[in-house]
């Protein structure tokens, strides 16, 4: 596993998001200095400065959510990221940063230490507020004072309630899909099933590990662990049930060797995460999803939380983060006279990844909840001082 220590998009760039006398104080009471985001954009900003969106990417998502070009790597959200998609590029400014914690070009695990190596379990515990402030320092840095949307599904959704009852007044809207305000039992158990298979493999050696022996084998089995609760059983069934593998290992054992098509797949996607993302990062991020509960002793809100807009979206066939955890958003919300709408996306064959899939209704369903048009009017552009008090 060999991880860039800089980003590799020719479009990728990197914001330092701390400056002298201004370090990161994390919810958890770490210390970060410097912090740097790394960042891509799409579309151009109007005079106004109204048509900015942000998005918030998921658990091994990165700033690169979309083409830039025909010629470009595939965005992993290019269903609703380019011109004519629902966050149509030729209408709105697009920002993606890849999260703090992240190892997409954020600082995180794999940042370089002051000797060279990766800080590993030396960086300190991230919360998901800690990754919406530095989002919102980037944001200050870019001179965008007011976005028209929030948007993110999964971990990005967590990123995007977070961001609303933390700073309503810097987005119009704010689209939380197939998100959680708070992980369940279940949702616990999976992920602590898939931190035993990372901390289980030799080669995580405590997390202080580097490229010639890193723990890819725990990895991968953490992602196909993951991987089970993004699909629904009836996806499963409906693209492979009980198929053979069409190329068996031959060389294998006739019984500890994969027979079945689901276990070839399991494995393709197994080895393309450990091609491209670090185990320690896996860690954080599992964590900061573990412990995100933003409701908790959460007082009243206030007229800058009425005056935005929270759109829930939740998938019927979602095993992971289903109607049920949207509905518990927005009862909170409610609760606090906050305007909320919940779309339940009622295809059942798809699972929590329909939020990156071409399901048409609810693509539709984002692009309305989009509308009206950005606003024409002047907006006060937040200084890089009054984003670091905030």
């Amino acid at each position: 596993m060999t991880l860039p220590a800089a980003p590799v998009n020719a479009h990728a760039r990197v914001c330092d998001v701390t400056s002298p006398g201004a370090p990161l104080r994390l919810r958890a009471g770490g210390v970060l200095d410097p912090v740097r985001a790394t960042y891509e954009t799409w579309g151009e900003l109007d005079e106004a400065g109204s048509n900015a969106v942000f998005v918030c990417h998921a658990l091994t998502g990165d700033a690169h959510v979309a083409k830039h070009h025909g010629a470009d790597e595939p965005g992993w959200w290019d269903v609703m990221v380019g011109p004519g998609r629902p966050i149509d590029t030729s209408r709105y400014h697009v920002i993606c940063a890849n999260v703090l914690g992240g190892c997409g070009g954020t600082t995180g695990p794999w940042s370089p230490a002051p000797d060279g190596r990766p800080l590993g379990t030396t960086f300190p515990e991230v919360h998901v507020a800690d990754m919406v402030h530095v989002h919102r320092r980037l944001l200050a840095d870019l001179g965008i004072g007011r976005l028209r949307a929030v948007i993110g599904g999964s971990l990005g959704g967590m990123q995007a309630l977070q961001w609303y009852l933390q700073a309503p007044q810097e987005a119009d809207a704010f689209l939380v899909i197939a998100g959680s305000a708070r992980l369940s039992a279940d949702n616990l158990a999976w992920n602590a099933v898939s931190r035993a298979a990372i901390l289980a493999d030799p080669g995580f050696a405590g997390g202080h590990y580097l490229d010639d022996a890193s723990p890819a084998v725990g990895l991968g089995i953490a992602r196909m662990i993951g991987h089970l609760t993004y699909l629904s059983v009836e996806s499963l069934e409906t693209k492979f049930g009980r198929a053979p593998l069409r190329h068996p290992v031959r060389e294998t054992h006739p019984v500890m060797g994969p027979s079945f098509s689901v276990e070839g797949y399991l494995d393709h996607q197994a080895r393309k995460l450990v091609d491209r993302f670090d185990a320690n990062t896996y860690l954080y991020l599992m964590r900061a999803m573990d412990s995100f509960d933003p409701f908790h002793d959460l007082g009243p809100l206030d007229d800058d939380h009425a005056r935005a807009r929270v759109e829930l979206f939740s998938f019927v066939g979602d095993r992971l983060f289903g109607p049920g955890h949207s509905d518990f958003i927005r009862a909170e919300l409610e609760r606090r006279a906050a305007s909320v709408r919940h779309y339940r996306e009622a295809v059942r064959t798809v699972g929590h990844d329909a939020f990156l899939l071409e399901v048409p209704t609810y693509l539709a369903a984002v692009r309305e909840r989009l509308a009206p048009a950005p606003r024409r009017a002047s907006r006060p552009r937040l200084s890089r001082s009054s984003a670091r008090a905030a």
